[in-house]
């Protein structure tokens, strides 16, 4: 019996799909503005804990601390510099805002239901 599939969308077509863009480029944009956040953060963050004193041998609680109180917020930042250098602010604009409000809702006050 011969099955009747539907074809698998590709890789692209996904990404597309989830992040509303239209074209393949956009998407091509986007996980370059992300590389290039990922790899700007790899370097600043090397910078700021040698200019702090923080190296392999200090405690792992502190560069834990330092990664969630100083690199991330940085990272937010850097990467909406990159959106704005490639020409998708507001995309990464609308992503800040939704990842804000998904760790807020970590932290906020649990409605009884």
């Amino acid at each position: 019996m011969a099955e009747s599939r539907l074809p698998k969308a590709s890789f692209w077509q996904k990404l597309k799909d989830r992040w509303n863009v239209q074209s393949g480029w956009d998407v091509a944009v986007i996980l370059l503005v992300f590389a290039c956040t990922g790899f700007s953060i790899l370097y600043l963050k090397k910078i700021l804990y040698g200019w702090m004193g923080v190296t392999a041998a200090s405690p792992g609680w502190l560069r834990w601390l330092l990664a969630i109180v100083v690199v991330l917020p940085l990272y937010q930042v850097v990467l909406l510099m990159w959106g704005w250098l490639l020409g998708n602010f507001d995309f990464f604009w609308a992503f800040e805002k939704r990842m804000i409000a998904r760790l807020s809702g970590l932290f906020g006050k649990k409605q009884k239901q």
